[in-house]
């Protein structure tokens, strides 16, 4: 967030931030390790019911596409499943990747107008409604739609490749892992334009940009060139193997126990 909504510098000026390590760094000397986790609370709240959501609309999503239990979809089909659980996502995403990101914008900044993400939300409802909270939905339904069809279908794919013989319920943890891993970097290839303007939406004064993304996406366009569409893309990656990996390991986890305690729900 901090690479995507960093200001142009004046001329002759450097970048606040030169790149990701960077980035890093001055992070983690101006704020110590507790900047690295600024914002942390409103995205930890939602995470679980955001990703119970999400695997519910993927599989949503493939009920609706099969005339039988056991029909086999295409991989077209897989990823228009998968851009549903993207929609089911955006009522939980939206007020905790706003909250997030005025703190973390706030901490780099040096204001204190939040000193939580509680305080944040309230404030956000008192001076604008639930507008105010949920600004941004727009922009994260453009991210996450595709992304999300992405995501599932590039699981999918990975792990039909990665067992030949089609016995993909004994998919090994390490496949299991390269699997949602590469889903991941798949995903963020796909969301990373779509998130740089939300993030710079979000983190906007009110009234800065009246046509929303459409106003934002030239000002990114005519001042800094196609490349800022972009900014962050070596943190996001960075974080997109392992986060991913882990979640798909998660969720396979769990389908095996629920399986396993009750097979027949």
């Amino acid at each position: 967030v901090r690479l995507q909504t960093q200001p142009k510098p004046q001329p002759g000026q450097p970048l606040l931030y030169s790149g990701t390590f960077d980035c890093f760094r001055k992070t983690l000397v101006g704020e110590g390790v507790r900047g690295l986790y600024r914002g942390m609370a409103a995205p930890i709240i939602g995470v679980t019911p955001m990703f119970a959501v999400c695997f519910f609309g993927f599989g949503l999503g493939k009920r609706l596409q099969q005339r039988k239990p056991d029909d086999v979809l295409t991989y077209p089909q897989l990823f228009a499943a998968g851009m549903l659980s993207g929609v089911f996502t955006t009522v939980i995403m939206a007020p905790g990747e706003r909250i997030k990101c005025l703190l973390q914008i706030q901490a780099a900044t040096g204001e204190t107008k939040y000193s939580g993400s509680l305080d944040c939300a309230k404030q956000l409802y008192r001076e604008a409604g639930i507008r105010g909270v949920y600004k941004g939905t727009v922009l994260t339904l453009m991210r996450d739609v595709p992304a999300s069809g992405m995501y599932f279908m590039t699981y999918e794919w990975l792990k039909n490749i990665l067992t030949p013989e089609g016995n993909v319920s004994d998919l090994s943890v390490p496949r299991i892992l390269f699997a949602g891993g590469l889903a991941g970097i798949f995903n963020w290839a796909v969301a990373i334009p779509p998130d740089v303007l939300k993030s710079r939406f979000q983190t906007a004064p009110p009234g800065k940009y009246p046509n929303g993304f459409r106003d934002v996406l030239r000002e990114l366009i005519r001042e800094e060139g196609v490349a800022s569409l972009y900014k962050g893309f070596t943190a996001v990656m960075i974080r997109a193997f392992p986060a991913n990996a882990a979640c798909f390991l998660g969720f396979e986890v769990a389908m095996k126990f629920l399986n396993w305690i009750a097979p027949g729900l």
